[in-house]
């Protein structure tokens, strides 16, 4: 196993596979024991990661079906390490053979074939595709109904796909009832259309976009991370930069906040309910590397996908001059739909990792009464 494919200190993930091998795996463990967990839960979240319609997305399109081989007895976690696997089944490997010594422009083929000198997996990205998002999200689904026990949601959504933002303002409940209804993910189902027909003709054009992803962290507790090193928001950055395509984080009003005074962007303490509150949220739920107790608010900014259909300059690295390509094969005009619920599996994981660190969540959920 290659340094990089763990995950956590308590809620470890370690994932593996690529995106033409067998299959696409994750094994986690730290999970506590006596949560109910079933293949359904995890299906349901993998049923997420594609859009309905087909304009939007790469052609390879199947569906993947979780198998837990390990870590659930009478559909119960034991506290064991939980191992899931889904098959690669829709796998077309002849158009990677042809360009395997042209690295495609913006992906990883250069960096990852010196740094395992030749050896790496090259088939549609392998280590390196989006492909390996399944396995994330497998993970995530654990961690997800894990925190549902602790109240504890997190909600991702599309904000921005190419030029086309919607600005509208989201209830908790317009989020998470429609954020799913529209293949672009944008709960703004006004603005969702707008964003999928900005697909479709970039695709016509041979060209991608990319897009901003928003994400909610709803009911995490205070005291939530462990500054320095581990700060939550940290952590919290770490894991949404390990979700391919991210290349920009940030929490709160993030890069806004240099626009103001401290008078207008610090959050004011208020009494509501009877609890310790903020009046605004510009911090995005975290002061000091810890949960303040506020929604976290983060955003993702996710890079058009580099495979598109025009013509590129690159170099032949057997013969080391220059070249050019035209890549061809299945790809999606724009990864960000796909995105989100990567989006929302990362953000679980290292909310389930910290508050158990921190010891809101117990390592046993639920002792049973032991008869004798």
């Amino acid at each position: 196993m290659l340094a990089g494919n763990s995950t956590g200190k308590e809620f470890t993930v370690t994932t593996f596979g690529e995106s033409h091998g067998k299959v696409v795996g994750v094994i986690v463990d730290g999970c506590p024991a006596g949560l109910p967990l079933s293949e359904a839960d995890i299906q349901a979240e993998l049923d997420r990661r594609v859009p309905a319609d087909t304009r939007i997305v790469s052609a390879r399109i199947e569906r993947d079906v979780p198998k837990i081989l390990s870590g659930v007895f009478n559909s119960v976690t034991t506290g064991a390490p939980i191992a899931v696997t889904v098959e690669n089944k829709d796998v077309d490997s002849a158009d990677y053979e042809a360009i395997k010594n042209l690295p495609r422009p913006g992906h990883a083929d250069y960096p990852a074939s010196v740094r395992y000198g030749g050896f790496n997996d090259y088939r549609g990205g392998g280590r390196f595709s989006g492909r390996v998002t399944v396995a994330l999200i497998m993970a995530g689904a654990i961690a997800k109904k894990l925190l549902s026990r602790f109240d504890g949601d997190v909600l991702a959504y599309t904000r921005t796909i190419g030029k086309i933002r919607s600005d509208k303002k989201f209830s908790t409940e317009e989020i998470r009832k429609n954020r799913y209804v529209a293949s672009s993910r944008c709960p703004d189902l006004a603005c969702a259309g707008r964003m999928e027909e900005a697909i479709v003709d970039a695709r016509k054009e041979g060209e991608s976009l990319g897009g901003v992803v928003e994400c909610l962290a709803l009911n995490i507790p205070v005291g939530v991370g462990d500054p320095m090193f581990d700060s939550l928001d940290a952590e919290l950055a770490k894991a949404l930069f390990n979700v391919p395509a991210v290349k920009a984080v940030e929490f709160g009003l993030g890069f806004e906040l240099i626009k103001m005074k401290g008078s207008e962007s610090n959050d004011a303490y208020v009494m509501q309910n009877g609890k310790v509150a903020t009046s605004t949220d510009n911090m995005g739920g975290i002061l000091g590397g810890i949960s303040n107790g506020m929604p976290i608010i983060m955003r993702v900014a996710i890079k058009p996908t580099p495979s598109i259909g025009l013509e590129q300059k690159t170099v032949n690295l057997t013969t080391m001059e220059d070249a050019s390509l035209t890549v061809k094969g299945r790809h999606d005009p724009c990864v960000v739909p796909k995105a989100v619920p990567a989006v929302e599996a990362a953000v679980a994981i290292t909310l389930a990792d910290h508050m158990i660190r921190s010891g809101f969540i117990p390592k046993v959920l639920e002792r049973k009464k032991i008869v004798g």
